[in-house]
């Protein structure tokens, strides 16, 4: 019986920053036994032009998007809000446009990691060892746009000898937000000031994500903070929990 395919979608700041999540992702998805695609010739899905207003520009990229991966049997990536970019706002970037049946069946195909792993139900093989402990930081795209409120923590909870600990309350912002942080920098800053203090607090020494940019912007804090606070990608906390 032939592998499932996956073919993989890598972020730009994933692409450019941060590639140890993509090869983290890749790690995991490969001790699942799928096969793994990638097109060396995907871009950014559009969402920096799109928040910023420039709908044909982001119309346009996302054009180039959907000309990879077209094909696509099912495409996972490690970024809550890449992902929500795709199955929230294509349908309506595409608004009356050739290509909107398309995007929109695009959409369906497209997975947020943690969802897909959990949606899956790859529990056996997901259960590794990770001694720390941890709070989890739920990315606004995730949580209150694709709706991802517990499969990340539930990855989480099959690690053996890990402890978890959340903040009370509901999840709040980091103060990332994209261009916010760049049009509000000060704002931004002090929200992820409380953001990390709120983790500090719970005496956990690793906080978890499952959004590049929301990591960009807490370790940038951590180290403004001289916070010895460790800020990782889920992929990158189960990739070495599983020893990959």
């Amino acid at each position: 019986m032939s592998r499932k395919k996956i073919t993989l979608f890598i972020p730009c700041l994933i692409d450019q920053i941060y590639p140890e999540i993509g090869f983290a992702t890749l790690k995991l998805l490969r001790h699942l036994e799928y096969e793994i695609i990638y097109d060396p010739h995907q871009t950014c899905c559009g969402q920096p032009a799109f928040n910023a207003g420039h709908r044909e520009e982001a119309q346009s990229v996302a054009t180039k998007f959907i000309e990879v991966f077209r094909s696509a049997e099912t495409i996972v990536g490690p970024s809550g809000s890449c992902i929500a970019m795709i199955k929230n706002y294509y349908p309506h970037l595409f608004k009356e446009h050739p290509l909107l049946h398309e995007a929109t069946e695009l959409a369906k195909r497209t997975f947020e990691l943690s969802e897909f792993l959990v949606k899956n139900h790859h529990r056996e093989k997901l259960v590794g060892v990770y001694p720390f402990p941890v709070g989890y930081h739920h990315s606004c795209h995730s949580y209150r746009e694709l709706r991802i409120t517990d499969a990340p923590l539930r990855l989480l909870e099959l690690q053996k000898n890990i402890s978890i600990s959340q903040p009370s309350g509901n999840p709040v912002c980091c103060g990332f937000g994209g261009l916010f942080s760049m049009k509000y920098d000060s704002i931004s800053a002090s929200m992820a000031t409380t953001r990390i203090l709120s983790f500090t607090d719970l005496d956990v020494q690793k906080i978890i994500t499952n959004d590049p940019g929301c990591l960009m912007h807490m370790r940038q804090e951590a180290l403004d903070q001289n916070s010895s606070i460790e800020i990782l990608h889920l992929a990158e906390a189960l990739a070495d929990a599983l020893q990959l």
